[in-house]
């Protein structure tokens, strides 16, 4: 169910470097590019697990046998943070629809929250692949929510959940509340400790700040 493709040596252990590097981070063009390159790279991982048939492909000398993908996969992402991420898929399945949903942390007393969601746009997602991303995976409460969100467009026949960053936690509820032989987790990396305002540390900090600026969160 859980691929960390961190664990071993690519190129996505560069990007993911400075997405967590504190000076390079600071350069929001470049953090949100590094989120969209790792989305390429997931792109490719999940893409070796879509059914395949050889499809004839005629050239101006002849004819070659390529094995194509058989199905298109939907793409859903977690506004804001998710977008870069999400961008990075589509330039790979750069046919697929697309689902957003926006969700975000409601404050509540002695720094608690509850997770409050405004908007969803979903295709019909019955008997599809779905790819879900959201930039980080702290204690797996809005990943899950955007699942049930997307349920309710139709049952998926798999769902992938991306995240660059995970926390053990994070991953350890999943684990918990999905089925395991319809979801399949790809992290990046996967770190110990997860804060009482469930931040990831080491973590990389605010994606959604990093990525487009601070903001105000909640309804106005």
């Amino acid at each position: 169910m859980v691929n960390i493709i961190g664990s071993h040596n690519s190129l996505l252990n560069v990007f993911l470097a400075e997405v967590r590097d504190g000076e390079i981070q600071k350069d929001r063009m470049r953090f949100r590019r590094n989120m969209e390159r790792m989305g390429e790279i997931f792109a490719y991982e999940i893409s070796k697990t879509l059914p395949y048939k050889e499809k004839e492909v005629v050239t101006t000398l002849g004819s070659a046998q390529v094995m194509l993908p058989t199905t298109i996969p939907v793409l859903a992402t977690i506004l804001r943070a998710g977008l870069p991420l999400h961008q990075g898929l589509l330039n790979y399945f750069d046919r697929s629809e697309n689902a957003f949903v926006s969700a975000f942390r409601k404050p509540g007393k002695n720094g608690s929250f509850k997770l409050e969601l405004e908007y969803v746009s979903c295709p019909d997602i019955e008997g599809r692949i779905v790819i879900l991303c959201d930039t980080m995976l702290a204690t797996g409460a809005s990943i899950l929510l955007a699942y049930k969100t997307l349920l309710t467009k139709g049952k998926p026949l798999h769902t992938h959940f991306v995240s660059v960053l995970g926390s053990q936690e994070g991953v350890e509820y999943l684990k918990r509340n999905l089925p395991q032989d319809e979801v399949t987790l790809w992290l990046g990396a996967v770190d110990d400790e997860l804060t009482a305002q469930a931040f990831i540390v080491p973590g990389l900090g605010d994606a959604g700040d990093l990525a487009f600026g601070s903001k105000y969160e909640g309804l106005i």
